[in-house]
């Protein structure tokens, strides 16, 4: 039977894409579409208006949230494309009512409630939930994610340094020296919402957030070792590319290297370790829930690449993963062109 899927935060990027996916899934079916603010008085709007790629595909409203009516409609699984504070604050209640929780933002990503202050702005008043959220990178954490009832989907930027490193610190190669992690990401990873910053004849390639990005402290949890991680705005739409420094503990070549990931990855469909001196790139990730991965070594300096596409791996394509994984479901399916089909959403 499929599962009863609301999106909540449908009219964002990460929403619209979670909604495009879940329509090409076959044991998904959406029953709402809501978005993150709570006034009545905002009319509804379709769904295939914001995005006229959807016309005659999912012409549901986009409705504002009341939580009460939201539960009303037998959900298995809500997926929360909202900002973090309204993350923090629905959750738990989602949970408490059995249904499945997918939160694509910050709120549970976290282990550590002190941190939150400083890097998302907010007080974490739930630490009960934080101990038992899963971070949902299926690859690393498959076993956490089947069993839990909330699942912090990852971000963008982490995303595509954890998945290089992590299996390189989990087998100790890596010398005790902070990594370098600089990444470029597409306009869209910025949201939705209008900025100057982000308009076509403003945008360039800029850092920002040296020292200071939220995702700093997320990819030194998860990878296991402290990051400088030095994000950059670029000139396209959507997609990361990450440039990784590191430093090889002595005897440890790039064969070894390559070794590891292969093993680690080998049963793992959407990562890709490129052939020697092969690099990836924003375009061959594009629309895609693959994370590329290529790499090359000078001594004991190891240099990794990493593309994902920000709104796919990056965000709804992973949240789908997730789902599968937490439903026992094969964790292609509706993510690769022969697990999907068809499955238009009612008006």
């Amino acid at each position: 039977m499929s599962k009863r899927i609301a999106v909540v935060g449908a009219s964002g990027y990460a929403g619209a894409e979670l909604v495009g996916l879940l329509l090409g899934h076959p044991e998904a079916e959406i029953v709402a579409l809501r978005g993150s603010s709570r006034r009545r008085d905002e009319p509804a709007q379709r769904f295939s208006d914001l995005f006229p790629r959807y016309e005659g595909l999912c012409d549901l409203p986009i409705e504002p949230l009341d939580r009460d009516e939201l539960l009303s409609h037998d959900l298995d699984a809500v997926f929360l494309a909202t900002p973090h504070e309204l993350s923090h604050e629905l959750a738990g209640e989602l949970v408490a009512r059995g249904v499945v929780t997918f939160d694509l933002s910050a709120a549970f990503r976290l282990p550590d409630a002190s941190l939150y202050p400083t890097h998302y702005g907010f007080a974490h008043a739930q630490p009960d939930l934080l101990r038992v959220a899963a971070y949902g990178m299926p690859e690393l954490f498959a076993a956490e994610i089947a069993r839990a009832d909330l699942v912090a989907v990852p971000g963008c930027y982490p995303t595509s340094a954890i998945l290089p490193l992590r299996p390189l610190v989990d087998a100790g190669l890596l010398a005790p020296r902070e990594i370098i992690v600089d990444s470029a990401s597409g306009v869209s990873g910025a949201g939705r919402k209008a900025e100057t910053k982000s308009l076509f004849c403003e945008v360039s390639l800029q850092a920002y957030g040296v020292f200071t990005h939220r995702h700093r402290p997320e990819i030194a949890t998860y990878v296991g070792r402290p990051v400088c991680f030095t994000p950059h705005l670029a000139a396209f739409d959507r997609g990361i590319l990450s440039t990784i420094h590191a430093w090889l503990l002595p005897g440890v070549d790039e064969a070894t290297v390559r070794a590891t990931l292969e093993r680690r990855y080998a049963n793992q469909p959407f990562v890709r370790l490129l052939a020697k001196g092969k690099w990836p790139a924003v375009a061959s990730v594009r629309g895609t829930n693959h994370c590329d991965i290529g790499l090359a070594v000078e001594g004991d300096h190891l240099l990794i690449s990493s593309a994902i596409d920000n709104l796919v791996k990056g965000a709804a394509g992973q949240a789908v993963q997730c789902m599968n994984v937490r439903f026992g479901l094969p964790q292609t399916l509706g993510l690769l062109p022969n697990a999907q089909r068809e499955n238009a959403c009612p008006s």
